[in-house]
């Protein structure tokens, strides 16, 4: 049997008689099997848009030989005694703690917030009349702040690829649609990633583990450089090794860090607004066309350089989704997107912020501690706008001109626009150097300033992050590990679960 890579372009509403025919038609049989190594969209050339894929061809009538299988991951497993407490349940947290699991340890994960059928409920009541629940929200509860976004699956880390193809095959397996493994930017939708986690969960209590939720991190007891206790809200937990996995929200966590002797260090992160549009204006302005058939929603991802050097770009982009009040605690207002698998909705969003340094939104070098206090006042100011979650609206092309807009447009937001001086609810430098990137992006992409920005989006990343080695010990703890988008080293469902991954590879090789 032997094997032949392939590369075909088709349209974007082909058929899979098309697909078999063109590949016969390359080979010149029809014979064969094959399977879809990477699938991408090219539409560089509006209304001439094309799929083009890579295949694997398998047939006994090619030539054996040339084809390297991708790597794989090597979790090395023997009998243990030792056991592992891990704090969250977001992508890092299942994944250091699964990979650890199948290495022979014991492990238990806890997480602040409740199962994702729980938290589903709490955030329908919040979507719905503004009730707000600490333990379940847009940032806490099953599965982390990724359970409802986008679900996108891409990361721009280098040296995953094994990792990425462990994490990509176990999502399939719990109920993610098996495209994820080929797409070029391929996406799960919270509607999805829903089941995915719950059928995640199942697998690892199947195999021994403990599961605990409504169980909040509240202080950690050390000595000598060693962790010995976790303190939480149920009851004291000890373990030989603890990962913490606690999300980026996770304020309070890393207050408690700081005066327990964990270091952090400040470090570049981004805030805005988010920006939303009619979807059927985007598909115009990348396609030339409101449809395109075989294809779900139009995406854009856009950056600008500034005269100032601060650099503005588009975040978390969300086509066909809606904006939603994302806080991770009571009184304090911050958006985010998120979207279904079928992007099917009447608007897209995204994050429209700029990339900043905590010293120049506090005006002298910072503490992390600081920073935290900054940013909490912030998201504080956005809620006491209207003391609720109705968010303060600007329409784009006002924003630029800083003046007031006479009307908003129905927007996807659950509870409610208001018009607002958005432009003057941010530090004025951060406002004028976002008019500079959008007067930037309505030339790149034709009607983007015909969007509305709103509310404050705030959590691009931590402001902050752990000083650990590359394995995810932190410094001056033997046993005490930091993952994920909390850790301040990664961002994203793909980045956040590799690091994960390679703590738990890293800790169970010693």
């Amino acid at each position: 049997m032997g094997h032949k890579l392939l590369q075909i372009k088709l349209p974007t509403n082909y058929s899979d008689n098309q697909l078999h025919n063109s590949i016969a038609k390359k080979l010149g049989f029809h014979d064969f099997s094959f399977r879809i190594d990477k699938k991408s969209l090219d539409a560089r050339k509006k209304n001439a848009a094309f799929w083009l894929i890579s295949l694997l061809v398998v047939s006994d009538k090619l030539k054996a030989g040339g084809y390297k299988n991708e790597q794989q991951l090597k979790i090395p497993f023997k009998a243990r005694n030792q056991k592992v407490v891990v704090v969250g349940s977001g992508p890092a947290g299942f994944f250091s703690a699964y990979i650890l699991q199948l290495a022979g340890f014991e492990v238990k994960i806890i997480e602040r917030g409740s199962d994702v059928g729980r938290r589903s409920n709490a955030i329908r009541l919040l979507d719905k009349n503004g009730e707000f629940s600490a333990g379940n929200n847009y940032a806490f509860g099953e599965g982390g702040a990724g359970t409802f976004s986008d679900g996108k699956l891409t990361s721009r880390s280098k040296h995953i690829s094994a990792e990425r193809q462990f994490i990509l095959n176990e999502y399939v397996k719990a109920g993610a649609p098996e495209e994820i493994l080929y797409m070029a930017y391929p996406h799960v939708g919270t509607d999805n990633l829903k089941i995915v986690v719950a059928n995640l969960r199942q697998k690892f209590l199947e195999n021994g583990g403990g599961f605990y939720f409504d169980t909040k991190l509240e202080d950690i007891v050390s000595q000598g450089g060693r962790v010995n206790e976790l303190i939480c809200n149920t009851g004291g937990l000890e373990a030989d090794y603890m990962i913490l996995a606690t999300g980026h929200s996770a304020y309070d966590t890393y207050r408690m860090l700081i005066n327990r002797g964990v270091r952090f260090k400040t470090k570049n992160f981004a805030i805005g607004h988010r920006i939303e549009h009619e979807q059927k204006l985007i598909n115009r302005g990348q396609w030339g066309v409101e449809k395109l058939e075989g294809v779900k929603a139009a995406e854009y991802r856009l950056s600008s350089k500034t005269k100032s050097g601060l650099p503005v770009y588009t975040f978390c982009m969300c086509p066909g989704g809606k904006v939603v009040p994302s806080a991770a605690y009571e009184q304090k207002s911050v958006v985010n997107g998120m979207s279904y698998y079928n992007r099917n909705g009447l608007y897209s969003n995204a994050g429209c912020v700029v990339g900043v340094h905590p010293d120049m939104l506090t005006g002298h070098k910072c503490s992390p501690l600081e920073i935290l206090d900054w940013m909490d006042k912030l998201e504080e100011s956005f809620f006491k706008f209207e003391d609720n979650y109705v968010i303060p609206a600007n329409r784009a092309k006002d924003y630029m001109k800083q003046k007031a807009s006479a009307s908003l447009p129905v927007s996807s937001y659950p509870l409610g626009l208001q018009q607002a001086a958005l432009y003057n609810m941010v530090p004025s430098f951060i406002s004028e150097t976002l008019i500079e990137g959008l007067k930037d992006f309505s030339r790149k992409l034709k009607g983007f300033e015909q969007g509305t920005l709103m509310g404050l989006e705030s959590k691009t990343s931590s402001p902050i992050q752990v000083v650990r080695n590359k394995e995810g010990r932190v410094e001056g703890f033997e046993n005490l590990f930091f993952v994920g988008e909390g850790s301040g080293y990664t961002g994203g469902i793909i980045s956040s679960a590799a690091d994960g991954v390679k703590c738990a590879l890293a800790l169970s090789a010693k």
